[in-house]
């Protein structure tokens, strides 16, 4: 066998060594990564993880399951990954409740939002929408005021949770229309939220698109307006609650990525490639366009900028209205 054969055998297999290899490895680990939702199944926050799970494991070369912990406004499944060791095999949905909200709406938690988490970045942005049921006649926000107005006892609204953005745009809501008689029904997530919309044991609510367009398509639910500065693509006959009269009434859903602090710098460095990668993504980039989220793609740092923003932001509305939650 000469040197020639050797070399040109060498070099084939280094070629079939690399396609065969993933595109970036984490850990010498044959388990599944976790990655924690502090939602139930269903919703928008489940259907955003699963989305880029099933794109960041063919990335990573590792399969990604998704475990539900809901309740306590993400607390519980934040102090979970907080709390965890098993660095680079857990991975959290940080979002607006986790990182903005909750430091303002308890007085101790679980978890050190500035210690305990380290950023891999953003996931996507979630438009909210202003709901109704399809009981309730109203199919502008004009109409919609008058309504409210004439039924002050029974005027209650859905969200995903105490501390959720939902539930914050809902009170701030509340502050800028003057209904200060509607009551806020927290539930364990935007799905069963939604399923009681659906089935009139609640009026209304403020949702993400994730959770209810299908169901504003299908005439299941009717939208009033939109929280954004601009109308939906997916929703163009629905106008913003801002061109309605409800002026500069801007509010989303957000989420992020992140591993426990302990996690290795370079093992948090190629999670956060493959996060990029993913969103960047034919596939995630076409389920985002369905379901009107907006990908958010960026480094950990501008993460943490960002989520230090709306700490801030969302932090005055808190201390104005005096929302606590213990």
């Amino acid at each position: 066998m000469t040197s020639k054969t050797l070399s040109r055998r060498t070099a084939v297999g280094a070629i079939l060594t690399a396609v065969a290899a993933p595109r970036i490895a984490v850990a010498q680990d044959s388990r599944p990564i976790e990655w924690v939702v502090g939602y139930a199944a269903g919703g928008g926050s489940d259907v955003l993880a699963r989305t880029v799970a099933e794109a960041m494991g063919k990335i990573l070369g590792r399969s990604i399951i998704i475990n539900n912990k809901p309740g306590a406004a993400t607390n519980i499944a934040a102090a979970y990954v907080a709390n965890s060791k098993d660095y680079g095999n857990i991975m959290f949905t940080a979002d607006f409740a986790t990182l903005a909200a909750n430091p303002w709406l308890f007085s101790k938690l679980p978890y050190n939002v500035d210690t305990d988490f380290k950023p891999i970045g953003m996931l996507a942005r979630f438009p909210l929408l202003l709901v109704v049921s399809t009981a309730v006649q109203a199919k502008n926000y004009q109409e919609f005021l008058a309504w409210a107005r004439t039924n002050p006892a029974g005027l209650s609204y859905a969200s995903a949770g105490v501390g959720s953005p939902h539930h914050l745009a809902g009170e701030l809501f509340k502050e800028r229309t003057g209904l200060h008689q509607m009551q806020h029904v927290a539930y364990r997530g935007a799905a069963p939220a939604v399923q009681d919309l659906m089935g009139g044991q609640v009026p209304l609510g403020v949702i993400d698109t994730a959770s209810v367009q299908q169901y504003i398509t299908s005439g299941k639910l009717r939208a009033i307006g939109v929280a954004s500065p601009t109308r939906l693509k997916t929703l163009p006959d629905v106008p913003t609650l801002t061109e309605q009269g409800l002026k500069d009434f801007v509010a989303y859903a957000w989420q992020g990525l992140v591993v426990p602090a302990g996690t290795p710098a370079d093992t948090a460095s190629k999670l956060s490639k493959a996060l990029q990668a993913a969103l960047d993504s034919t596939s995630v980039k076409a389920r985002f366009q369905v379901l009107s989220l907006e990908g958010m793609p960026g480094t950990p740092q501008q993460m943490a900028d960002y989520t230090r923003q709306e700490r801030e932001r969302w932090g005055k509305l808190i201390r104005t209205v005096g929302i606590k939650i213990d």
